[in-house]
């Protein structure tokens, strides 16, 4: 007579399946860590960026220099929209400089982090090397950066007006004191750090690339621009869309290296330094700079909101 054995259930893996179904067992500990690991960064993001926003669009209706506490806050409504636009004369100026920033970082600083990464792809000798040297700036602060340029830009005992032999006072060059020229110096000082940036990003995801691509490009005799061009550019799109964002958030952030040239002002006005300089400044114009806030929000967000809609809605028509 033969008996029957019935198997025994599986003791081993993440979980048992009951009813077709595959339940995972988490311990106390694993839902605690879980726990952590999403409760920390969500509350971050509520108490340091999403309560903040909300009481700068709040406080940007209103009139208020921060002293006699929330009674002595008056409500204005629009008024400190419509002064922005009709009497302040800064503010122009300031969206301007933001987006020269833009300009040349989208057209000049990123096309080099770019260019940078495409020669390291290529594994040539001291490539280790020339990363780390471009990478460099990326790990200092933005402040050790602006103390770094202000030495090169120094008008007499500065390297850049030595090689150029422009230290004498009849063709001495003041490049962070003249405000026709101190944007410009600034924007090449921001960029030495902005190409690193790229150039480790780009980087990365060139190494992702397929290189039989590269293998049927060169077949088919395609040469390397066009190769980058019709093959390795649209593989990269995903990073493609990073670093635009990144581009645009740094520019029109922008703030460090401005503020610490000259307190943003004389030639290097951006909207980062006017909500500084009303809301902290002589004049402490809370509810003014709140609306100059609320502007520079609207205007970093809104050409990365279209650009990544328009994109989703490409990869899923």
């Amino acid at each position: 007579m033969s008996s029957t054995r019935t198997p025994a259930p599986p003791t081993g893996g993440a979980g048992v399946r009951r009813s077709g179904r595959k339940f995972s067992v988490l311990t106390g500990q694993d839902r605690v860590v879980l726990g952590l690991m999403v409760g920390i960064p969500t509350f971050m993001v509520v108490f340091f960026v999403i309560i903040p926003m909300i009481a700068s669009t709040i406080l940007s209706f209103t009139q208020w220099n921060g002293i006699g506490g929330f009674a002595a806050i008056k409500f204005v409504g629009l008024q400190n929209y419509i002064d922005l636009v009709t009497v302040y004369i800064p503010f122009f100026p300031a969206l301007t400089h933001n987006l020269i920033w833009l300009g040349f970082f989208l057209f000049i600083a990123t096309p080099i982090g770019i260019f940078f990464a495409v020669l390291l792809d290529k594994e040539m000798r001291g490539t280790r090397f020339y990363q780390g040297a471009l990478y460099l700036p990326v790990v200092l602060s933005l402040a050790i950066v602006g103390f770094i340029w202000q030495l090169q830009y120094a008008p007499e005992q500065g390297l850049i007006n030595n090689v150029l032999g422009t230290t004498r006072q009849d063709n001495l060059i003041s490049w962070l004191g003249d405000p026709s020229l101190n944007l410009w110096a600034v924007l090449v000082a921001a960029s030495w750090r902005h190409v690193g940036y790229v150039m480790i990003l780009y980087l990365a995801g060139l190494k992702s690339v397929d290189p039989t691509l590269k293998e049927a490009a060169a077949i088919d005799g395609a040469g390397e621009v066009d190769t980058f061009r019709r093959v390795v550019f649209p593989v990269m799109r995903p990073i493609n869309i990073v670093i635009l964002v990144i581009t645009v958030i740094e520019s029109l952030r922008a703030f460090d290296l401005a503020f610490i040239v000259n307190k943003g002002l004389n030639g290097l006005e951006l909207l980062s330094t006017l909500v500084t300089n009303n809301i902290i400044g002589e004049t402490s114009r809370i509810g003014f700079g709140s609306a100059i806030a609320v502007v520079l929000l609207v205007v970093s967000v809104g050409p990365i909101l279209f650009y990544l809609t328009r994109a989703l809605r490409e990869d899923n028509p």
